[in-house]
């Protein structure tokens, strides 16, 4: 059976607008800082290779402010979900 691209594997949460996510290298080498984000919506229509994703999102400051607007190329198997609490934790990065 052949996996659409745009299918998510299976046993991955499906990204919502209004997730916070905190990302680390897991998500994408990009990230060699982790940052927190506010999903605003995950970016559907663009072709990605499978279990990767797109999604626009605000960056967290440490005490939840709101930052810049960023779209976002992540690995689905290396988001995590996080709580408030963990904007304390990507403070302890800077």
């Amino acid at each position: 059976m052949r996996r659409s691209i745009q299918t998510p594997l299976a046993g991955i949460r499906r990204v919502q607008a209004g997730d916070l996510l905190y990302l680390t290298r897991l998500a994408s080498p990009q990230f060699t800082r982790p940052i927190t984000v506010r999903v605003i919506r995950p970016l559907t229509d663009r072709r990605t290779c499978s279990g990767w994703l797109w999604i626009e999102a605000y960056e967290l400051s440490p005490t939840g402010g709101v930052g810049e607007a960023r779209e976002l190329y992540v690995c689905g198997e290396g988001l995590r979900w996080a709580t408030a609490p963990a904007l304390a934790v990507w403070s302890t990065y800077r």
